[in-house]
């Protein structure tokens, strides 16, 4: 059974930084490229930040968000500097390309003064 957990989120000022985690269990960790997700209201979810044989960002994060992975606790981490309101959403991590019964909760990021 695939399970994802995300924690780290919060409410926190433009500019401000915060670190996600997501604890992965099961085999997927270690042989998918795993990535970030977020999703604003009334808008699709996007894929922000991957790492697997590459990493790779959306444009809107680049130099801003760094993805990174400890293979030995089966986390996958998101930091993210000079966080901006339009960065506010529900985050999420699973596979990429990703695993529909893998979504978990997610982990609210509010970005606002």
């Amino acid at each position: 059974q695939v399970q994802l957990v995300e924690s780290g989120g919060g409410l926190v000022q433009p500019g401000g930084s915060l670190r996600l985690s997501c604890v992965a269990s099961g085999s997927i960790f270690r042989t998918n490229a795993m990535g970030w997700y977020r999703q604003a209201p009334g808008k699709q979810r996007e894929l922000v930040a991957s790492t697997g044989g590459s990493t790779i960002y959306a444009d809107s994060v680049k130099g801003r968000f760094t993805i990174t992975r400890d293979i030995a606790k089966n986390t996958v981490y998101l930091q993210m500097n000079s966080l901006k309101p339009e960065d506010s959403a529900v985050y999420y991590c699973n596979t990429v390309p990703s695993y529909g019964p893998a979504w978990g909760q997610g982990t609210q990021v509010t970005v606002s003064s």
